[in-house]
């Protein structure tokens, strides 16, 4: 018996469509990288208590850079910074000490406007009535710190005691990290620490928002401006990309949910900066790394 031939394939329109798609997918990846999300990272330096802030913020974002952005938080400076460096964020609000820290590996994106100027300062409190007017009070202390890679939370102080010939571990009795600023004031506040090391603009937003917390701590040191906490990209982003999110953040007091966004965070705006700003912060670390 003769064997039945092999019936000819069949190739549907939606075949001939999906290899034309595929076709021009490849020859033109821009489309695809178009397609994917930008992704933003935020760390505890954000006030990020508000899910409506963050939810407002990713629209914003989505709607002026023409592509959905996508806003990615972590515990940690480190766990946020570290995914910037690989390429695996296209940009984060960071602190100026992870900048500093990694300054050849990231591009600086914009610095938000504080009382008008892209600075701000780092605090040390104590808890409210306390008795104390200078820092030689504090030794002994049981100690916040906010994180091991935050300029106002940590690197600060620990510079301030280095001119002293100091360091956190000889001059307070005892340290901790809580990993985010309010969680500082918390801590002073309730007795757990009796002292500690906190970003002034989120001391100074969170006695607005929350009086009732704020006011169990009073501040005891207040340290020279430095650059305020910016937005970076990394270093293999897209130029184009960059720009894009730079706009969009300098022209949000141009847009009503921008200022809406703006007003939430108790901020100016936002301008693109220079790397300059972050120069005390690294004569900081400088100075930290000296006394060792």
């Amino acid at each position: 018996m003769r064997s039945a031939k092999p019936r000819p394939k069949t190739v549907s329109r939606r075949h001939v469509l999906a290899a034309g798609l595929a076709t021009a997918a490849l020859a033109t990846p821009n489309l695809v990288q178009a397609a994917r999300p930008v992704l933003f990272g935020l760390t505890p330096v954000f006030l990020d208590s508000d899910i409506q802030l963050i939810a407002d913020l990713e629209r914003y974002l989505s709607r002026q850079i023409g592509r959905p952005v996508q806003l990615v938080k972590r515990r940690t400076y480190q766990e946020i910074t570290s995914l910037l460096v690989a390429n695996q964020l296209d940009a984060a609000w960071i602190c100026g000490f992870p900048f500093v820290q990694n300054r050849e590996q990231l591009r600086l994106v914009a610095v938000p406007l504080y009382k008008q100027a892209p600075l701000y300062r780092a605090y040390i409190v104590t808890r409210a009535g306390r008795d104390s007017d200078s820092i030689a009070a504090l030794r002994g202390d049981i100690h916040a710190f906010s994180d091991p890679d935050s300029n106002s939370g940590f690197l600060a102080t620990r510079s301030l005691l280095a001119g002293l010939r100091e360091s956190p571990a000889t001059f307070f009795s005892r340290t901790f990290f809580t990993f985010g600023h309010r969680n500082v004031i918390r801590a002073v506040a309730s007795g757990l620490a009796h002292s500690g090391s906190v970003d002034g603009y989120v001391w100074d937003v969170m006695r607005e928002i929350e009086p009732a917390l704020v006011s169990g701590t009073r501040i005891q040191h207040v340290s020279e401006p430095m650059g305020f906490p910016p937005i970076a990209a990394a270093r293999g982003v897209d130029p184009a990309l960059r720009t894009a999110i730079r706009d969009a953040l300098v022209g949000m007091p141009n847009d009503p949910n921008g200022r809406m966004i703006l007003g939430m965070l108790r901020l100016d705006g936002f301008v693109a900066g220079d790397s300059s700003l972050f120069d005390g912060i690294a004569e900081h670390w400088k100075r930290a790394q000296e006394f060792g």
